[in-house]
């Protein structure tokens, strides 16, 4: 209880309660306000303590499952709240522009990542040496550009288990694409937004910089525990371990890591069915080739 009424204070003080003017509000958000003030919305913080809670527990959980919550706040006073929170629990972000189609056409996005990260390579060890300055300007310049939107999900191998939102109005795109594949959403939810398009919404301040960090710093270190709880039941996992099952173990895991680091990158095989030329013509028995005439007599 005292642990609540700490939190429900910290919250207060970072302005968690204050919503949006009245005229601006969803109908939807009642149960969540507590009352008017000159025109305004007070949010109900023992509401906003509760869903936070709710919110915090089935991250950790997902974090000790070992899948991935992508955090997702691309307006300015939001931006380098979610970086930090994100890099601090090495969690995938997008902080800059959310590209249409990030989820539901995953595959060409990450054509585009893979594309960055061989020129980023490239001009790492010297392999673009031999062409000219304006080429590998221009070149310096698409991986800048791209590493600016995309370098937040370049370790991201699949589609996220959970996204975690900050505004759940300006970030529609990214919740509808969400929504579309049956991923679990969690959004931080004032009083202008509807509270029923996310899974776990949390009524608060999505305008206030200390109301952002107060909840993301909440949730990132709720993520923490459950990875720190997910490294120690691995260590425990180990010790009990043979030789040969650690073995099995590491073996099994490389071969996963190889599958998913060559999943999409296969090329048309040369003379398969359906391959487009490159195959070596049949030979029939005496040197004759296939798809001619019969022998003559």
């Amino acid at each position: 209880m005292e642990s609540n009424t700490s939190l429900q204070q910290q919250l207060l003080d970072a302005g968690v309660h204050f919503g949006h003017l009245r005229k601006k509000w969803n109908p939807k958000m009642l149960p969540y306000i507590f009352a008017e003030k000159k025109g305004i919305h007070i949010i109900d913080l023992n509401k906003t303590v509760e869903c936070l809670q709710e919110t915090a527990a089935a991250m950790k959980q997902i974090a000790r499952s070992g899948k991935k919550i992508l955090f997702v706040g691309t307006k300015k006073q939001a931006k380098d709240i979610v970086n930090e929170c994100a890099r601090r629990i090495n969690m995938p972000f997008v902080t800059e522009r959310w590209l249409g189609g990030m989820l539901t056409n995953f595959n060409t996005v990450r054509k585009s990542v893979k594309k960055m990260q061989s020129i980023e390579k490239m001009l790492g060890d010297g392999s673009f040496d031999s062409i000219t300055k304006k080429e590998r300007l221009t070149l310096s310049r698409d991986k800048e550009k791209m590493e600016k939107v995309l370098g937040g999900i370049a370790q991201l191998g699949r589609v996220p288990a959970a996204l975690f939102i900050v505004d759940i109005g300006h970030e529609h795109i990214a919740l509808a694409e969400a929504k579309r594949l049956g991923i679990t959403t969690f959004g931080v939810v004032d009083t202008n937004c509807d509270p029923n398009k996310v899974d776990f919404a949390i009524p608060a301040n999505d305008d206030a910089t200390k109301s952002i960090a107060i909840i993301s710093n909440y949730l990132t270190a709720a993520i923490a525990e459950g990875l720190a709880e997910r490294q120690a039941a691995k260590e425990e996992e180990t010790e009990e371990m043979t030789d040969d099952e650690k073995e099995r173990k590491a073996a099994r895991m490389e071969a996963e890591a190889q599958a998913e680091g060559g999943r999409g990158t296969r090329t048309r095989g040369a003379g398969g069915p359906g391959g487009g030329g490159g195959g070596q013509r049949r030979r029939m028995p005496g040197g004759q080739r296939g798809g001619g005439g019969g022998r003559r007599p």
